[in-house]
């Protein structure tokens, strides 16, 4: 079946007579692995559905990736000026410089400067920190017509707090159009599901807890209507060995915020979770529950550094 889908990892496949086929599919991109499970009638028919969906997603990764030398991003970053900038890029930077401007700037793209000061064995120092934050700045990131352009030389744009997200919730538009109604696409553990999984039993998803020495009762969430889910946590890429350091920035200070382990976010959509995440590390239970409050359809569990739980209202186990 990997080599009728054309490169697909095909990692399991369950199914019968009344249940359909469950096929499941695994593919290294954007630094993670893709996982995605097609239920379907013709076991065929998923293989395509899969394949077409992973070469969109691929495609996208082109525009997005600040790895990937010749993608727009890693132009714009390059040059200062992108004149032609793809409908999907345009898309993705219309929707952070929203959610930036509803969560005074906790969320910001624009924080690559500081994130490239850090490393395992390396802590910036003052001065490093005070001339990156200059660069920093959402707003800074002009727009005209089809043109991006970044106003101050030095700045530099990272997406990879949206667009795997986004990525994922183009995967599930491919399926979907293929005819696939119930579907799962994960990314790095950015993941939406859509409809039911075989007789019409609900998707369960567990919540990872942050410190795996401690004992902790997994939170799962039952579902049968489209959601998305993405999680941040401290723990997900640390720069040092008590977690105070890591990959998740506050924009306006430089440094990592102190409160939160995790912060988990079921929302419409799975780049809106992405970003609501990363948000809700930088600005702490209280001030993230009133933000995600102003989003419709978006709820959140958040831990804190001391696994006391801080939860929305509508957030469901």
């Amino acid at each position: 079946m990997a080599g009728a889908a054309g490169g697909l990892y095909h990692i399991g496949l369950l199914g019968g007579k009344e249940s359909g086929q469950v096929v499941r599919f695994s593919r290294s991109m954007m630094g993670t692995e893709i996982n995605l499970i097609v239920c379907g009638p013709d076991r065929e028919i998923c293989l395509q559905a899969a394949q077409t969906t992973l070469e969109r997603m691929e495609a996208l990764e082109r525009i997005f990736s600040r790895h990937q030398a010749d993608s727009e991003l890693s132009r714009l970053n390059r040059e200062g000026v992108l004149p032609a900038a793809s409908a999907h890029l345009a898309e993705v930077l219309g929707l952070a410089d929203n959610i930036s401007r509803r969560t005074d700037g906790a969320f910001d793209v624009t924080v690559l400067p500081l994130l490239q000061l850090y490393g395992r064995d390396r802590l910036p120092d003052s001065t490093e920190l005070a001339r990156c934050l200059a660069l920093v700045d959402y707003r800074r990131i002009e727009r005209q017509g089809t043109t991006l352009a970044l106003a101050h030389p030095g700045m530099a744009v990272t997406l990879d707090g949206i667009a795997k997200g986004y990525i994922v919730d183009q995967g599930v538009a491919a399926l979907r159009v293929a005819g696939f109604d119930n579907v799962y696409v994960e990314a790095g553990g950015d993941l939406m599901v859509s409809g039911t999984k075989p007789a019409k039993q609900p998707w369960r998803i567990g919540v990872r807890q942050p410190r795996s020495e401690i004992d902790w009762r997994m939170p799962i969430i039952s579902t049968t209507t489209p959601l998305a889910i993405a999680t941040s946590g401290d723990y997900m890429q640390a720069y040092s060995d008590d977690l105070r350091h890591h990959h998740i920035l506050n924009p306006q200070t430089g440094m990592s915020p102190p409160e939160l382990a995790s912060a988990t976010v079921t929302a419409p959509s799975a780049a809106l979770a992405d970003a609501l995440a990363t948000a809700a590390m930088v600005l702490g239970p209280e001030r993230s529950l009133a933000a995600i409050g102003t989003f419709a359809g978006c709820e959140a569990l958040l831990i804190g550094k001391d696994l006391r739980q801080y939860r929305t209202n509508g957030f469901q186990v």
